[in-house]
């Protein structure tokens, strides 16, 4: 078992990261971690936009349509499990390619499946590389911002997911049509590139070497990190790196999943994991079924459908866009209350003016996508921030599996109602009543704008 780091080494750390300017060195991790996220969010997705022509090809039952769309969620949530303790015990980026690696070679898998069940195992399999990598790379972009301007710094990385959702629903809008859906599949392994260049490229993060007590190793990887960046100051005419101003931090425990429901953890892992599930039973709700809503309740054209599908996500990526300018300035609980209170307004209204046409859910539909993006965006950057270093990725990975639990249920309940005859108006209705619900939670949530990791959980 690993010792306990020492608490001045912890401080050390964390004051020499703190130093750090923003860089080219930053921009290359957040640009290579980034990569690898976009194909995770592709891939996340794109059971959605090959659902309709599935339906056809294999002549799908409305239970086997539901069992389609949740059969990623369900990996997810096993791959957020599994995520969490290997992020905190073989490392964070060693974690994160062992999960792109699964998710490419299931994505291939799944593009070869002659039909039902095997689809729904290899895309199972699929999700549960999925699910191992989001929580556990977004643990590691935390851990090398500085408090400064972490919100931005993390949510810019963060705007590479449903730039990867929109980019998937664009790709499937001209693939599928064209070359059929098996191609979108084979599209979505092309990750498996990127495995050899992430571990060689992207330095394990010094702040869990440390709690891990590999000391050394710490000390050589951010002394790396320092002349890398101080030879990129020199050469622009800049100044040297200023000292490191050491600040008091306890020493941590050696963490364990019930650190997660201990003292002020508590209330941190409640509030927290009630927001992933309603952010995440709303939007997939929401995006699961909607291009089979256009094509079968509108009789839209699957063209049209996947168009309307893809302005839903280009609105959500604005939605991401403004709050990763905004959070540092208002902070993490307005963000949430806002992205949670607008995606409520935005489908009790659409319930409320009776669900008349495909163009109607298509425009607050995307609306509510604009918040309900926003929320999902932030409360990445929001978990890790959470919990000290020995339990970080453990205390994402939890949030996770309320993520995967949400993407789950959500379907399934809209699926249950639109298959027992309910209409339209009554699934809005119910995902903006538990939007209403994720809005009252959010106030109970804890700012950390501005404070060091450790700060936060000293």
């Amino acid at each position: 078992m690993a010792t306990v780091a020492p608490t001045t080494a912890v401080a050390s750390v964390a004051a020499r990261i703190e130093r750090l300017p923003q860089s080219r060195w930053h921009t290359k991790v957040r640009t290579v971690i980034g990569a690898v996220t976009f194909f995770e969010a592709f891939d996340q997705l794109l059971t959605a936009s090959t659902l309709p022509v599935l339906t056809k090809q294999w002549h799908l039952t409305a239970g086997q349509g539901t069992e389609i769309i949740t059969s990623s969620s369900i990996g997810m949530l096993l791959g957020a499990v599994a995520a969490g303790w290997a992020g905190d015990r073989i490392g964070r980026v060693r974690t994160v390619a062992l999960g792109v690696a699964i998710t490419a070679v299931a994505s291939f898998a799944v593009a070869a499946a002659p039909g039902f069940a095997l689809f729904f195992l290899f895309r199972t399999i699929q999700g549960f590389g999925i699910g191992g990598v989001v929580p556990v790379a977004a643990t590691y972009i935390n851990e090398i911002a500085k408090s400064e301007r972490r919100g931005r710094f993390v949510l810019m990385y963060e705007l590479i997911f449903p730039a990867g959702l929109a980019a998937a629903t664009l790709v499937a809008s001209w693939v599928v049509p064209t070359f059929g859906w098996r191609a979108l599949f084979v599209i979505g392994g092309v990750p498996a590139i990127l495995i050899a260049y992430l571990q060689r490229r992207i330095p394990e993060s010094p702040r869990w070497l440390l709690a891990r007590g590999r000391a050394e190793e710490a000390e050589r990887v951010l002394a790396g990190i320092e002349a890398e960046i101080a030879t990129e100051i020199a050469a622009s005419g800049g100044e040297e790196l200023p000292e490191p101003v050491l600040t008091h931090v306890r020493e941590e425990s050696r963490g364990s999943l019930r650190d997660l429901f201990a003292g002020r953890y508590l209330k941190r892992t409640a509030v927290v994991s009630a927001l992933w599930f309603v952010a995440y039973y709303v939007n997939y709700g929401t995006a699961s079924w909607l291009p089979s809503v256009y094509t079968s309740h509108f009789h839209l054209k699957l063209q049209t459908a996947l168009d309307y599908t893809l302005l839903s996500n280009l609105t959500g990526l604005v939605g991401c866009l403004v709050v990763a300018l905004l959070v540092d300035r208002i902070g993490r609980r307005p963000a949430l209350v806002l992205g949670m209170g607008g995606a409520a307004l935005a489908l009790l209204v659409l319930a409320a003016s009776g669900v008349h046409s495909g163009g109607q859910v298509a425009v607050l539909a995307s609306v509510a996508t604009l918040f309900v993006y926003a929320t999902n965006v932030t409360l990445y950057l929001y978990t890790p921030e959470l919990y000290p270093t020995r339990t970080r990725a453990m205390g994402s990975a939890f949030g996770g599996v309320w993520n995967r639990l949400g993407i789950i249920i959500g379907p399934i309940v809209v699926g249950a109602v639109l298959s027992g005859g309910g209409d339209l108006a009554t699934v809005f209705a119910q995902l903006g009543c538990v939007a209403v619900v994720g809005t009252v939670v959010a106030l109970f949530a804890t700012e950390t704008r501005g404070r060091t990791l450790e700060e936060l959980n000293s």
